[in-house]
């Protein structure tokens, strides 16, 4: 099928919603994160669904089928092997690398992508935490917890923290949470990481995932 960044665009869009919670995506939500019309957005899932991408009934959740969901995982792909080399290579910071991501993950080639992929020692995660599909769409999970719901005293891994708002980024990182430090709840807004604890933002309750 020959790519067009417009259906990847959807596709991860539709892919990623579901990585860390299992609500499936909604026409009006897929419209709110590509900032797009709601008719344009109709339009293109009903494509989408006439390519066997999607599935889809009026007005109702979208689901990737199985050849949608190997095709997002290898776009997924790209994206996080490009956003990890930055940062490993180039010093980029956390909050740097998803913009410049988005406009490489459709330029580079398959070789480099796999000289970039053996480089790097076959990462599973990227900088953020979030999987890094193998080359036949496969990735690692572990059960999580979002820190909003997770209960003071719960103790575990963080596993992730959302690229969606880079101030938020900037903060967990200024505050010194890693993705990987072994962390304690101690309320909705701190951690406790060694013997210290680390104060957060108000929104990182809602960007930052623990293991379960």
């Amino acid at each position: 099928m020959p790519s067009s960044p417009a259906i990847d665009d959807y596709l991860k869009t539709i892919y990623h919603h579901t990585e860390w919670q299992t609500d499936r995506i909604t026409p009006s939500q897929l419209a709110a994160e590509l900032g797009l019309a709601p008719s344009s957005v109709t339009e293109m899932v009903q494509k989408l669904a006439a390519q066997d991408l999607v599935t889809h009934r009026p007005y109702g959740p979208i689901a990737l089928t199985e050849p949608g969901r190997l095709r997002a995982a290898a776009i997924i792909r790209r994206h996080r092997l490009i956003e990890t080399w930055l940062v490993r290579e180039f010093g980029y910071a956390w909050d740097e690398v998803h913009d410049e991501a988005e406009v490489l993950e459709h330029a580079i080639s398959d070789r480099l992508l796999e000289g970039i992929d053996e480089r790097l020692g076959r990462p599973r995660f990227d900088p953020h935490g979030d999987a890094i599909p193998d080359a036949a769409g496969a990735v690692e999970r572990v059960p999580f917890v979002l820190l909003a719901a997770a209960p003071v005293g719960h103790t575990g891994r963080v596993l992730r923290v959302s690229d969606r708002d880079p101030d938020v980024l900037r903060a967990v990182e200024a505050a010194g949470v890693e993705v990987g430090a072994d962390a304690t709840v101690t309320d909705a807004a701190t951690l406790r990481i060694g013997d210290v604890d680390v104060a957060l933002p108000a929104a990182a309750a809602d960007a930052v995932w623990l293991s379960a």
